[in-house]
């Protein structure tokens, strides 16, 4: 009698994989750890663009709104502000989108919760982009 007879099944194929190997990659969604990488790597992006964007905050504090578009007409801090909105904005969203993830556990309510993140978080990246746009293009 075989290993794999005396499992009750003659015909069952056994696999060198590890568990740990089987499942790689595959969470509850099949996705993985993409979110998990996506979020370590805004928080990099979110560290090296601190340091200048409160340089730029530094700048403009006491600066009225002529000063604040002079200073933001600058391609290269309009450049920075607008890497740091959209790297914040989606570090929020997927920092959040965990939270609900973890703690909601009603399908609906999450559902509802995610969709409401997912649309407060483009809003919020829109307005502060289109608010840079607008300061930097000096209209």
């Amino acid at each position: 009698m075989s290993v794999n007879e005396s499992h009750g099944s003659p015909h069952r194929q056994t696999s060198m994989r590890t568990p740990l190997g089987r499942v790689r990659s595959l969470g509850p969604s099949h996705s993985g750890t993409t979110d998990f990488w996506r979020q370590r790597i805004t928080a990099v992006a979110l560290v090296l663009l601190i340091v200048p964007v409160i340089l730029v905050v530094m700048m403009l504090l006491g600066r009225n709104q002529a000063g604040a578009a002079q200073i933001l007409g600058s391609p290269m801090v309009a450049i920075v502000m607008l890497l740091f909105i959209g790297a914040s904005a989606w570090h929020m969203k997927i920092g959040m989108q965990v939270v609900i993830e973890d703690y909601v556990h009603n399908e609906m309510a999450k559902l509802a919760a995610i969709m409401a993140n997912n649309f407060f978080s483009i809003a919020v990246a829109l307005a502060s982009i289109y608010a840079i746009l607008k300061l930097s293009s000096g209209v």
